[in-house]
């Protein structure tokens, strides 16, 4: 099964998709691991995933890819990784298999790039759940600038729109072009995100093009 995996992520990155490749000190430490059966299952139904849903309608595509996705366990950054707020990449939360509000939202995106979803309406949304303490972010997919984005989180395994889903108050968008704020949950203005001292979007971002991480 090993091989049959690594062949076909090989044949994936071939064909001009951002794929998920790994490397042999990836595949050193996955055959290291006590879960190694698991995870080899878990890139296979990945796999499996991107090309069911290649040709599909797109909600369709955006429903399937969030349900695979929301199966993956959570767990808080400060169990795992031991700080408060670590982004991972796609291929590092299929091979870990749990993770954070971000690691679901960074995987989903990447994967519906692959499948053939614009990247232009792809947004992340820093968002504040009612009665939380803690920032949630979670996947949008916007059609165009006046219409009701739709929401993919991996607390619910409907994707509804955002005026539905009355818990959640966004503070910005963004994906690797532009950033928006929200006014009644639909766009309204351009914004700059001030990412402080670290910016964790140009850093994943780097360790996904340019570092296969």
């Amino acid at each position: 099964m090993k091989q049959l995996i690594l062949l076909i992520l090989l044949v994936s990155s071939l064909l001009g998709a951002k794929s998920i490749i790994l490397t042999q000190n990836d595949v050193k430490n996955i055959n290291e691991s006590y879960y190694k059966k698991a995870i080899y299952l878990r890139l296979l139904e990945y796999i499996k995933l991107k090309k069911k849903v290649k040709d599909f309608e797109l909600i369709k595509k955006l429903n399937y890819v969030n349900t695979f996705y929301n199966r993956i366990l959570p767990v808080l950054d400060s169990q795992k990784y031991k700080v408060d707020d670590h982004w991972a990449t796609p291929k590092e939360f299929l091979i870990q298999g749990n993770g954070d509000c971000e690691d679901y939202a960074i995987a989903k995106y990447f994967t519906l790039l692959e499948v053939g979803v614009p990247k232009d309406k792809l947004f992340f949304s820093i968002v504040k759940v009612r009665g939380e303490t803690n920032y949630h972010m979670v996947l949008l997919y916007i059609e165009n600038k006046t219409s009701m984005p739709l929401v993919m989180d991996n607390l619910s395994f409907k994707i509804l729109p955002f005026d539905k889903r009355k818990r959640l108050e966004p503070k910005v968008i963004f994906n690797e072009n532009i950033a928006y704020k929200l006014k009644n949950k639909k766009i309204e203005k351009r914004v700059k995100i001030d990412w402080g001292k670290v910016n964790k979007w140009e850093l994943l971002l780097d360790r996904v093009y340019n570092k296969n991480e």
